[in-house]
């Protein structure tokens, strides 16, 4: 990976490379160990979970559910996955990936059977968990990584701009502003995460000045009450199972894949271990409690995660606690200040997190000189199939096989080569 990605500091400065304890008690402790490091944790929380509110509700509307059971499943899988993952710091939610594979779904039988898909889905991550899925990471080459962060800056960017084109010229300017501060911001002050102070600027600018522009409130009615536990009513039977079943197996793999090359980037970023078995463990375990509340399954959310991990600073359990705590308390107690909230702060805080997630190095025309032509085809077969088909798991699986024919081809060269010698 380029500098920016294997070294902390390089994006971050307050981000060091020590290392941070995995256990849910460790992790804990390390983040109160002094003040800098529970503040950073603390409000690097709260503006992921301010980043989570328009996304969840776009993967709600994609998945055709209301914009509340993609936001509690958010809370849920996030507190959940706080004390039941393997790599901590890193957000889990409902994803837009899961939500893909699963809309057809709800279309065609109603969200009761979403909730036991994700219940299912949930089950199945655990088994797979117990097989030892995790250990498939170790065919992920470096070039599949390459290719993967690179089409998710990609897939991260191209999102947000929907919220920019034929807008009014009022959302160009703040955007101007909040992409600034997001800059600027890390090389004067340290103590609060460069997101949240560009959620509160631009959002009291736009305020003040009166500007018409669409909100977070624009994207659908923000809950105001309590999650409950809601069971799904589906018939118990070989035939509700049928239905479900082939869903379930493709949120189960589809959110394994992301979670798991999520944990690995994170890995990298922080230069820290994580447990992929027991992420994968977590993350089923996550999705039962999600679907116990009625939730629509999920996996890592790798933008948000990114706002944590590289641009606020969070390294531990703690941050994820205080993403799940916040967002709730958001939509319960501040649910009409969120909704004033202009899109355009959160898309210029993802626009800057999702350039800096791209490894530049390795589109870099002295690099690709340097480099086999076969690392920058199996980069392009990661990334390619993925723009195309917005699920970064095909993109993944695709690249992987790429890399183990060609790896395959180079052992055989070099054999025969050895015979005639």
């Amino acid at each position: 990976m380029n500098s920016s990605v294997a070294n902390p500091s390089a994006t971050n400065p307050t981000a060091t490379a020590l290392a941070v304890p995995t256990s849910v008690l460790g992790s804990f402790r390390y983040a109160f160990s002094s003040l800098s490091r529970l503040r950073m944790e603390v409000f690097g929380g709260i503006a992921v979970s301010l980043a989570l509110i328009p996304e969840t509700i776009a993967f709600s509307v994609l998945a055709g559910v209301d914009p509340a059971v993609g936001l509690y499943t958010s809370v849920i899988m996030a507190l959940a996955i706080a004390f039941t993952g393997g790599r901590p710091a890193m957000i889990t939610a409902a994803a837009g990936a899961v939500a893909l594979v699963s809309a057809p779904l709800v279309k065609a039988h109603g969200v009761e059977y979403l909730i036991a898909a994700a219940l299912l889905a949930g089950v199945i991550q655990i088994i797979l968990s117990a097989l030892g899925v995790a250990k498939l990471m170790r065919f992920i080459t470096m070039p599949v990584m390459r290719g993967f962060v690179n089409a998710l800056g990609i897939l991260i960017f191209t999102a947000q701009l929907e919220h920019v084109i034929g807008k009014p010229w009022t959302v160009f300017v703040l955007l101007a502003i909040g992409i600034a501060l997001m800059l600027a911001v890390p090389r004067f002050l340290r103590a609060i995460p460069a997101p949240l102070i560009v959620v509160i600027v631009v959002t009291v600018i736009a305020v003040l000045a009166g500007w018409r522009v669409p909100t977070v409130g624009d994207m659908g009615e923000l809950p105001r009450s309590l999650p409950h536990i809601n069971l799904p009513s589906v018939p118990l039977s070989w035939q509700s199972f049928g239905i479900i079943a082939p869903y379930a197996v493709a949120m189960a793999i589809v959110g394994l894949v992301e979670s798991l090359l999520t944990a690995q980037l994170v890995d990298e970023i922080t230069e820290t271990p994580s447990s992929k078995t027991h992420e994968a463990c977590g993350l089923g375990l996550a999705n039962i409690a999600g679907g116990i509340f009625g939730g629509m399954g999920g996996c890592a959310m790798i933008g948000q995660t990114m706002i944590g991990v590289k641009d606020s600073g969070t390294r531990t359990r703690l941050s994820i606690v205080v993403a799940g705590l916040s967002l709730l308390v958001l939509l319960l107690l501040l649910n009409d200040a969120v909704g004033t909230i202009p899109m355009i702060a959160l898309v210029a805080v993802m626009m800057v997190v999702a350039v800096r997630t791209v490894n530049w190095r390795s589109v870099d025309p002295r690099h690709i000189k340097r480099t086999p032509w076969t690392e920058t085809a199996v980069m392009l077969v990661t990334v390619i199939p993925t723009l195309l088909t917005h699920n970064l798991a095909v993109g993944v699986v695709l690249g992987s096989v790429l890399a183990a024919i060609v790896t395959r081809l180079g052992r055989a060269d070099q054999s025969a080569h050895a015979g005639s010698i």
